[in-house]
């Protein structure tokens, strides 16, 4: 028998060490053939560690060289001082599962990291530069900069003046009430629609967003004709009831063909009169739609743009906008739309 020794792990050692342990062996049996001290092979397993999800859906603790290197690496690098969330691996992976599978950024993830913490007995916190550099430094077995949102870059306005084709088809939103415009009134949206694939998708997603609590709406459309659009406010207008016209008071479109239809966009669809009220926006001046600009973002973290979602199910659809909904935003201190929503709703009722 070799003598075992307190000696620092090799590359070659971590790498023998994860096909041992995925072979059937004991970490005794591991430090018994590395001539290491058992100790340190236990440490080097905490280092190392991961949920690994087996093709049965069934899961299981295991060790990941790649990982323990990197862990190495980043506290050799930091001369000797603890990596924080390597003591904690149950908060690493719970962040890596936020931001890879649910699509959440690094400062989502970590708010709701607070709002879990006491349930799940987190023992570390982390700053958000912290996290970043973790990322940037490769100590998480999935998570990479890929994973993150792309922050978009600021478009250039050219002084060049685009013509309009067709003149809006209803009030313009130099008429909508001052009181939409600082969103401190509930009840004033923005739509839009989001497209698939060009020339391939026929249907599309119409999207709802509310400009004080920032709920989203997303419904799918078979087509991108008026027609549709009309009939699925008809169908809003039929779920909500009475309460329609005090949660739609307005709703703020672009001049885009699918909106065309401004009498069948405002009339009601229960009784005389009209519902709402349609506002559209100066031609090619999207960020006067500044809400729904920013909620397709989030839209495109599940369906890219240049996807064929014509197979999307109605019940995917619903769980973005359910996503949307409960993703923890900035400008709420991390609470959520649907929190606020709510709020307003027991308001009105």
């Amino acid at each position: 028998m070799g003598k075992r020794t307190f000696r620092q792990f090799t590359w070659n050692d971590r790498i023998k060490m994860e096909t041992m342990l995925n072979m059937g062996h004991s970490k005794s049996e591991v430090a018994e053939y590395l001539h290491i001290h058992r100790s340190n092979v236990y440490r080097e397993f905490d280092r190392g560690k991961y949920v690994h999800r087996n093709s049965d859906y069934t899961e299981e603790m295991r060790y990941s060289s790649d990982l323990g290197q990197r862990v190495h690496d980043l506290n050799k690098q930091k001369k000797g001082r603890g990596l924080k969330i390597g003591k904690d691996r149950e908060l690493a992976d719970y962040i890596e599962d936020k931001i890879v599978e649910n699509k959440y950024s690094p400062a989502a993830a970590l708010a709701d990291v607070e709002k879990e913490r006491e349930e799940k007995k987190f023992k570390t916190r982390i700053s958000l530069r912290t996290l970043y550099r973790y990322i940037d430094a490769g100590i998480f077995l999935r998570l990479t900069n890929k994973h993150l949102p792309v922050k978009g870059r600021r478009k250039k306005h050219h002084k060049k003046v685009k013509i309009q084709k067709r003149a809006s088809a209803g009030k313009s939103i130099e008429n909508r009430p001052e009181e939409v415009q600082d969103r401190e009134v509930f009840g004033h949206w923005e739509m839009d629609t989001v497209k698939g694939k060009q020339g391939i998708t026929k249907s599309c997603l119409l999207v709802l967003t509310e400009r004080k609590t920032r709920q989203e709406i997303v419904l799918k459309l078979k087509n991108q004709k008026a027609e549709s659009v009309v009939d699925a406010l008809d169908g809003l207008e039929r779920k909500w009831g009475e309460l329609f016209s005090r949660v739609f008071k307005s709703i703020t479109v672009d001049n885009g063909v699918e909106f065309s239809d401004n009498e069948g966009l405002e009339r009601s669809a229960r009784k005389e009169g009209i519902r709402t009220s349609m506002f559209y926006c100066h031609p090619y001046s999207s960020w006067e739609r500044g809400s729904n600009e920013n909620q397709n973002k989030l839209i495109r973290r599940h369906i890219p743009k240049g996807t064929d979602f014509e197979g999307t199910s109605h019940e995917e659809i619903a769980y973005i906008e359910s996503w949307i909904n409960n993703y923890p935003r900035g400008i709420f201190d991390y609470g959520t739309a649907a929190e606020r929503f709510e709020e307003e709703l027991s308001k009105l009722t």
